[in-house]
């Protein structure tokens, strides 16, 4: 089996996770003992809580440079970690039967592909947010490690194979093409370098969802990866910048799923093991297609008990029962994206609007709650919360 490349200093980082003081420990297994998870675990709670503070007090707060290094850090144990491992791999010949690093050698660590897509994403979105942060050397190795050229080919080779039409899609497909908006847009000296490197799998995707979207004959309406409404949202925000074409169908695709939707019955939400909310996923994702007067006129039949209260009370946060239980620890991940599309759909909105105070509340509580999570105690939530964190705290989606 080939040697995997290491990072310099990633014992280090796998030590602290999102605390604050290194930890001296050796690589094998990478593995940690309990206390130092215990000691680990209270610095980082300690840590968020200026964070989480922030959002009580408004629903936009800024991501300083520390809580983006533990955000960082937590990508930075997983992308490179290739067990455990959950694979969606066709078998068509005994050839097939290969380790996670043999079939999707640029995207095998996090525990599953669409995990460690969007870590790298967060690395070099905050390289992009914080170019001179210390964390910034060890991500920029792990992106140059992973996104090669001849790794990216091996990518598009196992894309390509049959039997794959459907891999990752729509979710982690369009978790790709926020990398690649990502590198594209990004000033960092080495993010043109790896945006190259990686255009072969941004065709490739652009050329499968183009192939599926006229075939998609209706929503998908859950709460986990197969949602239709969130990827739109990403896609669009994707091919805004540049495929007109892609973000035309979209476009198209959403307003013949949603334009005549009435009353989501959002107080049946969340399911179980949600990480996104049905209803307002959709919502989020018509802001980006009406303008704010016709969006506003359109969530009044949408979400018809939606307050104008200053209270976040009508929407409760998901509750998680059980952290080492990754489908429940999904709820950590809902509260997230429910506060980062809260705020969507308020900045869609007219000025004006009255229901902002009560979706500005909600953002409030969700973020919270959410932030609080992103600890990094148990694997479960830990090879991936820290994205949402990323995504809600950095305003991607809204400021860009």
């Amino acid at each position: 089996m080939p040697v995997l490349p290491v990072l310099p200093g990633r014992a280090q980082v796998e030590a602290t996770l999102i605390g604050g003081s290194t930890v001296a420990m050796k690589p094998k297994d990478w593995c940690l003992d309990a206390l130092i998870v215990r000691s680990v675990v209270t610095a980082a709670m300690l840590a968020v809580a200026s964070t989480v503070s922030a959002w009580a007090q408004g629903a936009s707060a800024t991501l300083d440079a520390p809580t983006a290094g533990r955000f960082a850090a937590l990508a930075l144990a997983c992308v490179q970690k290739e067990y455990p491992n959950k694979i969606a791999h066709v078998l068509n010949s005994p050839d097939d039967i290969k380790a996670p690093h043999e079939l999707t050698p640029a995207f095998y660590g996090c525990y599953d592909w669409h995990s460690s897509v969007h870590g790298h994403w967060l690395l070099a979105r905050l390289v992009r947010e914080f170019p001179q942060a210390a964390f910034v050397p060890d991500a920029v190795a792990a992106l140059k490690a992973n996104l090669t050229p001849a790794r990216i080919a091996g990518e598009v080779d196992y894309l390509n194979g049959t039997g794959r039409e459907t891999f990752e899609r729509p979710y982690g497909l369009a978790w790709l093409l926020q990398l690649a908006a990502e590198l594209r847009e990004s000033q960092t000296p080495d993010a043109a370098a790896l945006a190259s490197a990686l255009k072969p799998l941004e065709a490739t995707v652009v050329a499968r969802l183009e192939a599926w979207l006229p075939k998609l004959a209706y929503p998908i309406r859950e709460g986990e990866h197969a949602q239709t409404a969130f990827a739109f949202g990403l896609i669009l925000d994707y091919a805004r910048g540049t495929d007109t074409a892609l973000a035309a169908m979209v476009v198209a695709k959403a307003r013949e799923f949603h334009l005549h939707d009435r009353a989501c019955p959002i107080n049946y939400e969340p399911s179980g093991q949600d990480f996104l909310s049905p209803c307002l996923a959709e919502a989020d994702v018509m802001r980006r297609v009406l303008p704010p007067r016709e969006f506003a006129a359109w969530l009044t039949t949408f979400l018809p008990l939606l307050p104008t209260t200053s209270s976040g009370a009508w929407l409760p946060i998901g509750v998680v029962t059980d952290k080492t239980d990754g489908k429940l620890a999904h709820l950590d991940g809902l509260n997230l994206s429910r506060a980062w599309m809260l705020e969507g759909i308020a900045a869609g909105l007219p000025a004006g609007d009255l229901r902002r105070r009560a979706l500005l509340a909600a953002v409030r509580n969700h973020a919270a709650s959410g932030l609080a999570a992103v600890t990094g105690e148990h694997y479960a939530g830990g090879h991936w919360l820290g994205s949402f964190a990323t995504y809600l705290t950095t305003r991607r989606g809204i400021a860009n």
